[in-house]
């Protein structure tokens, strides 16, 4: 190779033909190698990469990647905070969720005591009239028919 890797410029040793890091540490990116190697440490990820089979190498050095920088920026927690803070953001979200229904719950049934008391409350009015009705109509079938000789015609 013309460049060495980034992990053999940071250790500061020739870089050669069969390095197990170059494939996954190119010269243009340093800063990748440096937080894994501050967290992990080199010869902790040599090992590891000669243990995986290749096909897996590059999704393990970008995991142990991710995972030094979490472990960077919260030096407790690493991962595990922010998979905590996930959770909780989890959690709360489907407590406001089941708030919502609750209240949409409530409205709708709210608003169906309503309309059932409007509609009993317009089936009493109705009921009333129908009453009242039938006794202006009982009241006229009383006085029978109106008598030829009483209204003056002759």
């Amino acid at each position: 190779m013309n460049s060495r890797c980034a992990a053999c410029k940071y250790l500061r040793r020739r870089c050669p033909s069969d390095c197990i890091f170059s494939p996954y540490f190119p010269p243009n990116d340093p800063q990748r190698f440096a937080c894994i190697h501050r967290i992990y440490g080199a010869s902790n990820v040599a090992r590891m990469l000669q243990q995986l089979p290749e096909n897996q190498r590059a999704s393990a050095v970008d995991c142990l990647y991710y995972e030094a920088q979490c472990r960077v920026q919260d030096p407790v927690y690493g991962c595990a905070g922010i998979i905590s803070l996930l959770y909780q953001q989890i959690h709360n979200a489907e407590t406001e969720i089941a708030k919502t229904q609750a209240q949409i719950a409530l409205l709708i049934d709210s608003n169906t005591q309503e309309q059932q008391v409007y509609l009993h409350q317009n089936i009493e009015v109705e009921s009333d009239l129908n009453i009242l009705l039938q006794e202006q109509g009982d009241e006229f079938s009383l006085l029978g028919p109106p008598n030829q000789a009483s209204s003056g015609f002759i």
